[in-house]
């Protein structure tokens, strides 16, 4: 058995965002974030447990990351809590009002930008499956509905917004963590739910790999980045010994956190860095 500390240590390393930046390039490139809460770096505080934006998000890290490299990221983000796929097309959520949609913003900000040179992350199809998901049950039938719906409206939105861009702009679709693995400290029913939730993120970033692979658009494998790189299992207080990729879970995102910060499904500082360095490493070398 090893200490969590240990093994994060070991994990993150890679991960750590340069804090002094290289020389940046002479032609910014617009970052245009797109997708729903974890899009926008949302976490819990004391006064907002439910989670509220923070400039410490995915793509915060992303911007900074890239400038150690010399590469000057302008950062846009659009992005709604609460967003799916249906959200994007329609609106009715919690951002957009009236005929407005992220959809249309995002097509409006890259008509706009057609003769630049962009990056497009695209983080959406996780909310689409939480109503299948809910109180440590998990409903098949549901699942596939609802994969069945993500595929056909991202394929709509993904098409929309390349029609829109410029030959410069650079798609990245984001794939998806399980935060529901946290599950498994509840007992034997809290870890058949585990079991069942590995299974569903397994079927969604699978649909979104499919989806985006038909345009072509690289993803970003952010299950594999919140995997641990052992197997064994690893000491978490105060619930000892739990299996690696529950441990992780506790550590990169809020799920085994009290009141009133967890549980929460959004990742931690740790997530969000690990989601930022699975982007970069699908993206084109040279810009």
């Amino acid at each position: 058995m090893i200490a969590l500390a240990t093994v994060l240590a070991m994990a993150l390393a890679p991960m750590v965002v340069a804090a002094r930046a290289g020389a940046a390039t002479s032609t910014p490139i617009f970052y245009l974030d797109v997708g729903a809460s974890v899009s926008v770096g949302v976490q819990p505080s004391f006064r907002s447990p439910h989670g509220q934006r923070t400039d410490t998000g995915y793509a915060n890290y992303l911007v900074a990351l890239e400038a150690s490299k010399g590469i000057d990221l302008q950062l846009h983000e659009i992005g709604c809590p609460g967003e799916s796929t249906t959200t994007m097309i329609t609106g009715h959520d919690h951002c957009y009002h009236g005929t407005a949609t992220q959809l249309n913003t995002a097509i409006a900000f890259l008509s706009t930008h057609r003769t630049q040179t962009g990056l497009v992350t695209i983080d959406l199809g996780f909310n689409d499956l939480m109503r299948c998901l809910r109180n440590e049950q998990y409903h098949p039938a549901c699942l596939a509905r609802h994969l069945s719906t993500v595929q056909s409206q991202l394929t709509q939105i993904i098409a929309l917004l390349r029609a829109a861009a410029g030959p410069h702009v650079t798609f990245v679709g984001v794939g998806h963590y399980d935060p529901f693995l946290a599950a498994w400290l509840h007992g034997p029913r809290g870890q058949a739910y585990a079991t069942a939730s590995a299974d569903a993120m397994s079927q969604l970033n699978q649909t979104l790999k499919d989806v985006y692979g038909s345009f072509s658009i690289p993803v970003a494998d952010v299950a594999a980045a919140f995997q641990p790189p052992t197997s064994e299992p690893i000491d978490v207080a105060p619930y000892g010994r739990v299996p690696a990729d529950v441990a992780y879970t506790c550590a990169m995102t809020w799920m085994c956190r009290p009141a009133p910060y967890g549980p929460n499904i959004h990742p931690t500082d740790l997530g969000y860095r690990a989601i930022a360095s699975a982007i970069d490493a699908v993206l084109p070398t040279g810009w």
